[in-house]
């Protein structure tokens, strides 16, 4: 009887506990907004904490890009004296390609899932304008895994009851990433914001800042993007509807989609870096600007020149000969590639440098802080004792800036309106649309320059890279050319 009692009190004084035991400051779905997860994709994908940025960025996939090159003399990493040589950008090195790319990169596939599943459909945070952009992140993040791995994970990377998702080729992720960007169009629409009162996106949308409009140019210009690189594949059917669509639909013509980076951010390891923190940080962590990348600037009178790139530090420099070992038998061709490298930058012999060589060394003499010169990317490390760092440019110092000095940082580009431009001149050129391609090849010129404070002058207008012309072969290389250097950092 007792015990009956008992329960029945129990039970009669806690029926309604749901309704009693509220804590009067906590949080619901009515006080949080997707708002505060969107900084997170962005950020996770486009400025790294230092790991996926140095040893991804920096060592191992951006020397495929020519845009960057380690392996001058002197240059290691302290415990491994050959980390820094140059054929690191072409012997495959799985430590920095996992650690710096594939972990990266397949863990961010977490946080999207997420993100998309909280403001998807029956999501505890739905909303269709947030998801659309989660769908937009999801193309970048995609384009990017495959063009670096090829094969990956794609249609069931995403499913929690699959732990060994199949590999999906190329065409079927580029297929899935215009399908999910026309859903991410057709959700905006002519809608220009996402959320309402407290939740509507601003500065948390760290891009646009909460533009709508902006984002549904970007998911254009992306879609013209992959419809060109699969234009032609084997197999592929889409590319010629998807360029005439996005083009229609209208890409990102007059903003650029830059992630500016957090100039005060102190945590570089758990939150976000810089490539100044990579460059100031660490001993032996700086690389130089490609020779590619320098004399493409140099032969074209190109204003960005003196903004990308500093002159090579130069002085007296003096390169000893081996006298033993493999080397020996290399001298006279290592000497003839150091002279050709000097060639190539257009420097001249006794008016810009000079040049002493002896049967035990060479001397080479330039003014300092005067010449650009690039370092020949992907170097066998047979040649690195001849490649004297004083002799060759470093990146610009807005490119090397740490974080938390208190100056700005150069941004990450997600997508510019100057390589929407040059894509449709790109595409008229391949036939795929019409209109005069040197008209969209010139307004890419000018917003391009315009990301580096500068415009085209008339030294570079007259130049071969100034105007759209020659053979078919010759201006597409031209339109390529421009895009890889506004899509530098």
């Amino acid at each position: 009887l007792c015990g009956s009692l008992f329960l029945a009190t129990v039970l009669s004084c806690t029926y309604d506990f749901d309704e009693i035991n509220i804590q009067p400051d906590a949080l619901t779905t009515d006080d949080i907004s997707a708002k505060f997860f969107v900084t997170n994709i962005q950020q996770k994908l486009l400025r790294p904490t230092m790991v996926p940025l140095w040893f991804g960025d920096v060592i191992h996939p951006d020397q495929f890009s020519g845009q960057i090159a380690n392996g001058y003399s002197g240059h290691s990493l302290g415990l491994d004296p050959h980390v820094w040589n140059g054929d690191l950008g072409w012997v495959y090195n799985s430590f920095y390609t996992d650690l710096g790319s594939w972990d990266w990169l397949a863990s961010y596939n977490s946080d999207l899932t997420s993100y998309l599943n909280n403001v998807g459909e029956g999501g505890p945070l739905e909303d269709d304008m947030y998801y659309a952009l989660g769908l937009i992140m999801k193309g970048f993040y995609y384009q990017l895994f495959t063009e670096t791995f090829g094969m990956i994970p794609y249609t069931e990377a995403s499913d929690p009851d699959i732990t060994l998702p199949k590999y999906d080729d190329q065409l079927t992720i580029y297929k899935g990433i215009v399908a999910d960007l026309d859903q991410a169009i057709e959700i905006i629409g002519n809608k220009t914001e996402a959320g309402s009162g407290f939740g509507v996106l601003r500065e948390n949308d760290v891009i646009f800042k909460g533009n709508m409009q902006n984002w549904k140019q970007v998911a254009n210009s992306l879609k013209l993007r992959i419809a060109l690189r699969a234009h032609g594949g084997i197999g592929e059917n889409f590319s010629s509807t998807a360029v005439s669509e996005a083009i229609s639909s209208g890409v990102l013509a007059d903003a650029d989609a830059l992630f500016e980076g957090y100039a005060e951010e102190k945590n570089i390891w758990g939150g976000s870096a810089s490539y100044g923190d990579v460059w100031h940080n660490f001993s032996n962590s700086q690389w130089k600007t490609t020779e590619a990348l320098i004399n493409i600037l140099k032969t074209n009178s190109d204003p960005r020149l003196a903004q990308m790139a500093k002159p090579a530090v130069g002085g007296t420099m003096k390169i000893t000969k081996p006298t033993a070992g493999e080397g020996v038998a290399l001298i006279a061709d290592h000497v003839a590639f150091v002279k050709s490298t000097l060639d190539k930058s257009g420097l001249v012999l006794d008016t810009d440098y000079t040049w002493v060589e002896t049967a035990a060394d060479l001397t080479i003499t330039m003014p300092e802080n005067t010449n650009y010169i690039g370092l020949p990317s992907r170097l066998s490390p047979k040649i690195k004792a001849y490649m004297p760092a004083k002799m060759f440019s470093d990146p610009a110092d807005i490119i090397t800036q740490k974080t938390n000095q208190g100056k700005p940082l150069f941004p990450t580009i997600l997508m510019t309106s100057a390589d929407s431009h040059f894509m449709i001149a790109e595409a008229i050129v391949k036939g795929l649309a019409t209109g005069d391609a040197n008209t969209y090849y010139q307004l890419g010129l000018e917003k391009a320059m315009a990301i580096w404070n500068t415009a085209p002058t008339s030294e570079f207008l007259a130049s071969t890279m100034g105007s759209l012309t020659g053979t078919m072969d010759e201006k597409l290389e031209k339109i390529a050319t421009q895009r890889w250097l506004v899509n530098y950092t």
